[in-house]
């Protein structure tokens, strides 16, 4: 079912053109359960944070000024007028000539306005020896010195890790408003393909890319559902494909999109509804073979079977459209220069990517050393590849030492 290809611009252009991806729409959820969620909108807070002014040491509390010339020669003499202890509002006031004993976060103390540190006395029943001074304000934190009232903390579209879900907790909140999170049916085809830890019979192969697939999803902000493995045949692939469609917002697949008499995918695909495929085939190494349709509102992409081609084209094409749709805002991958280690050829008249890995040359430049690989199907490619290198249609090669753009997969570390 292969159509006209298009180039590798074409195809991103007619991918967002088509599918016009958006948020799916919020939720309220738990914040225990708020990790790696996309809040859906800024988060103001409703009270001052610290919500009193409180001690940052131990020590006790005074009013500075009682303080003024005290030192180790000279210390100034103050009354013990009680204790002030974390969680409670304090019991006691100072006035002047006397201290409060205070532990670091309780409240300060009506009347007092510093805090000398417990070091720095010498108390004998109730009375006390400071041996010197503090200026107002010293050792308190004061109320709304780290969040005020009516301060925006977070922006919608933050990405909840351990510290924004800290922050909405010290902002009292149990729950958070968050994007809902896509899910994506992720299924392989071919008769040759085996779900991991079942037998392999003879002249099949374990089911890499539904697996792999399946972890970039959730990196890049979806739920996967891993569909299964289904064969080459008409019936049983079109079920699988209207159960994925129906049960899912997003659908990708793996296999059977080439010219052979067992590459049913597209035809399938397109027979599930309007509009269909609007894509098939674009003009990439490895990858060609790339397919997209929109089924009603669901998104279909069916990649290679080839795992780095899988891996590869989901990268490119499909990772920013789950990135939106889980109200993320779609971002390249990461990147770092390089100089390539030897000369790397281009596909004539297609966008070619070259997986490579990044290692240190004897001169510890960084190097981007090509992923030997005969074919774009090698598992070894998978492991040993850090990212690519990507060729224009009309650049013949790059050369040795030519400065590069390798993007990544993830993060070096």
């Amino acid at each position: 079912m292969f159509r006209k290809l298009v180039t590798f611009d074409e195809a991103k252009q007619l991918i967002w053109q088509t599918l016009k991806p958006k948020p799916l729409g919020t939720e309220e959820i738990p914040l225990l359960e708020a990790y790696n969620r996309v809040l859906a909108q800024d988060v103001t807070s409703l009270l001052d944070i610290p919500p009193f002014n409180r001690s940052t040491v131990d020590g006790y509390a005074v009013k500075a000024k009682d303080t003024f010339g005290a030192d180790e020669s000279q210390p100034v003499k103050l009354k013990v007028c009680g204790l002030v202890s974390i969680g409670e509002p304090p019991k006691v006031a100072v006035a002047d000539g006397e201290a409060a004993e205070i532990v670091t976060g309780a409240p300060i103390p009506q009347g007092a306005d510093s805090v000398v540190m417990v070091e720095n006395t010498q108390r004998d029943g109730d009375d006390l020896s400071v041996y010197g001074s503090v200026t107002q304000n010293e050792n308190v934190l004061k109320k709304g010195a780290d969040i005020k009232q009516g301060e925006t903390v977070l922006k919608a579209g933050a990405v909840l890790g351990s510290r924004e879900v800290g922050v909405l907790a010290a902002l009292g909140n149990a729950k958070a408003h968050v994007y809902v999170v896509p899910t994506v049916a992720v299924l392989s085809t071919g008769g040759e393909v085996t779900e991991p830890g079942k037998p392999l019979p003879e002249g099949k192969i374990y089911d890499i890319n539904a697996y792999s697939l399946c972890t970039a999803v959730r990196e890049s902000g979806g739920n996967p559902v891993y569909s299964g493995v289904v064969a080459d045949e008409k019936e049983p692939l079109r079920r699988a494909l209207e159960q994925a469609v129906a049960s899912a917002d997003m659908v990708f697949t793996s296999g059977g999109v080439s010219v052979g008499p067992k590459d049913l995918i597209p035809a399938t695909v397109d027979s599930l509804g309007e509009p269909g495929v609007f894509l098939s085939g674009v003009a990439v190494k490895p990858g060609k073979p790339t397919t997209v349709a929109l089924i009603g509102d669901k998104p279909v992409f069916s990649f290679p079977g080839h795992p780095t081609s899988a891996l590869l084209n989901f990268n490119l094409l499909a990772r920013p459209v789950i990135q939106v749709m889980a109200g993320k805002s779609p971002s390249d991958m990461s990147s770092v220069k390089a100089f390539a280690s030897r000369r790397m050829f281009s596909a004539k008249g297609r966008r070619t990517f070259v997986m490579v890995a990044v290692v240190p040359d004897a001169e510890k430049r960084v190097t981007a050393t090509p992923v030997e690989s005969n074919a774009s199907g090698a598992i070894t490619t998978l492991a040993k590849a850090d990212g690519f290198v990507e060729i224009p249609e009309n650049q013949q090669f790059i050369d040795a030492d030519e400065e590069v753009r390798v993007w990544l997969f993830k993060e070096k570390t």
